[in-house]
């Protein structure tokens, strides 16, 4: 439960701080005192939106702290655990918004973001204002009161859940399904493709080897006229030639007896060139008797060589770049047979998906069904005792269409309400007048907060509207809450403030400069004397405190 609220420069806060208690704590104060201002500040710590406004004139910032006992929450423990922010004391939610508009979340002394102080603020308080009113117009409310009311919440985000899954799998298939036709045409074509790669079986460097011997095969008689002139003017040349140039220049300088020492370096290099020349000259000689000028090899590398040509052509790359190409098409042929494979896998899971959600929306609907003839059962007492003798609350589910798979399950929900006996029943938007929309709204509040695992539940001027003995039985409905856990309510009814097990006086206290709100835990004397101001007594006498008095007596048990 709340233990502590510490508001600092917020609104016309200066410094608030509050200690709370379990059971019912009456909320009182005139009108602007700043009632309303403590739980819009509780709220900024619950993760609602804030701007630079709410900082009070003058401050650099705002700061909100709350602090929870979370003895009776286990979920909200086991939502911290899961985070590693848990403490052994109690839970603290920080908020701080600045005067420039930037705001700061905490979590026991940890940064946050805002969504994370508004999930755990969901399993710490549950909150009902007077705009609920308007919520409970639409159809979406109803669905989830009485997912709350039957305990299904966990079931129905299930359910969303499933239907979200489902749907984004059927998207994906009937996209992929869609462009079957495409992708069959593509790989057709990629077939054919890859068959005529597959066909010309390009060896790796085959493209430089059949180009070198193409130009070699070209060029056969000048290249067979130039090895034998080399020949002739190394060997056989009748005019002088290398090989006899190198002999004779060798005889010349060995034919010395004691030759210099000098000269043996120049000896053995032209002893090395006459040794090199022989054996270019043998090598010219093999390769001008084994070479092979077939014109039919040279006409099947000119095929050969036009079959690459024209597939790189056909496909706008380089011949060189042809093996990259195949590839390149192989994968994406593989590509298109995972597709279709994929197509296969997730038709297999949309129908393992709508399994899934038809097990949980079932689940669901039978909840819904069980409850629903109980909440309507209970509301309807409620709304009689609350000044509406013969109404009747009636709660209808209607099937979704066959085959739907909808978020929010098997049937939509809706309120129906008779407020006046004789008439029939009604959507609840259509038949309630203002007064009656209050009355109903708290019956249906205070009902399925009966059923909430959220110790603590704020009523922020619920009972608008709502006078006389009405007012009493509303006060009692509320107390009856407290008994359960904690409950704060904001009042400007003394019938139900007189039902409060606590009672906190909101007033401004007027400076020469400034004014700023202040809270005061009122006693038993000072319970009876606000009452009295409550009752309408612009001056407090005799009667008005004793009536007071009165109040106050007859709601303690």
């Amino acid at each position: 439960m709340l233990v502590h609220l510490s508001v600092h420069n917020y609104a016309i806060v200066e410094h608030l701080d509050l200690e709370l208690k379990r059971g019912m704590s009456v909320i009182s104060g005139e009108t602007g005192a700043g009632k309303s201002i403590m739980l819009d500040a509780l709220g900024l710590t619950l993760g609602d939106r804030a701007d630079s406004s709410v900082v009070r004139i003058g401050a650099d910032k705002a700061d909100i702290l709350a602090s929870f006992d979370l003895d009776d929450i286990p979920d909200a423990r086991a939502w911290l655990a899961e985070r590693d922010i848990d403490s052994e004391g109690p839970c603290i939610l920080r908020r701080v918004i600045t005067a420039e508009g930037r705001s700061r979340g905490y979590i026991n002394g940890t940064p946050c973001p805002q969504g994370d102080l508004k999930a755990l603020g969901e399993l710490l308080i549950d909150i009902h204002s007077q705009h609920e009113h308007q919520s409970l117009l639409k159809t979406d409310t109803h669905r989830r009161l009485l997912d709350e009311y039957s305990g299904s919440q966990d079931l129905a985000r299930q359910v969303q859940l499933a239907a979200q899954r489902w749907r984004q799998t059927r998207q994906t298939l009937e996209r992929l399904s869609n462009s079957s036709d495409e992708q069959r045409a593509r790989h057709q074509l990629l077939s054919y493709q890859l068959e005529e790669l597959e066909n010309l079986a390009l060896g790796e460097h085959e493209l430089e080897q059949l180009e070198q011997e193409h130009k070699n095969l070209a060029n056969a008689e000048q290249l067979l006229g130039a090895c034998r002139q080399v020949m002739e003017l190394s060997s056989e040349s009748d005019a002088g030639n290398v090989l006899s140039a190198l002999t004779s220049s060798l005889q010349r300088l060995t034919a010395f007896q004691n030759q210099p020492q000098a000269l043996s370096e120049a000896v053995n290099l032209l002893a090395s060139a006459q040794i090199q020349v022989e054996e270019a000259i043998g090598e010219l000689n093999r390769f001008v008797d084994h070479f092979d000028a077939d014109p039919e090899r040279q006409q099947m590398l000119e095929e050969r060589l036009d079959t690459i040509y024209t597939l790189a052509r056909k496909h706008r790359v380089q011949p060189s770049e042809l093996p990259n190409l195949h590839q390149q098409l192989l994968e994406e042929l593989e590509g298109l047979n995972a597709d279709d494979e994929a197509v296969e896998r997730l038709g297999e899971e949309l129908a393992a998906y709508a399994r899934h959600y038809e097990e949980k929306a079932g689940e669901l609907s039978r909840n819904r069904q069980a409850a629903a003839e109980q909440l309507a059962s209970a509301v309807e007492a409620e709304i009689q005792r609350l000044g509406m003798p013969g109404g009747r609350f009636s709660v209808q589910l209607k099937p979704a269409a066959e085959g739907e798979y909808t978020p929010y399950g098997l049937e939509q929900v809706e309120f129906l309400v008779s407020a006046n006996p004789g008439q029939p029943l009604r959507p609840l938007a259509k038949v309630a007048s203002g007064g009656e929309l209050s009355r109903i709204s708290l019956a249906i509040q205070v009902i399925t907060a009966q059923t909430s695992r959220v110790p603590t539940l704020v009523f922020d001027e619920v009972d608008v509207g709502i006078g006389g003995p009405t007012a009493e039985i509303v006060g009692q409905l509320l107390r009856r809450l407290g008994e359960r856990g904690q409950v704060l309510t904001v009042t400007h009814l003394p019938q139900v403030a007189a039902q409060g097990h606590h009672h906190l006086f909101v007033h401004k206290a007027r400076g020469t400069d400034e004014t700023r709100t202040a809270v005061t835990e009122l006693d038993q004397a000072g319970r009876v004397e606000e009452i009295a101001r409550m009752l309408g007594g612009v001056d407090l006498t005799e009667q008005s405190l004793a009536h007071a008095r009165q109040m106050v007596t007859s709601a303690q048990p």
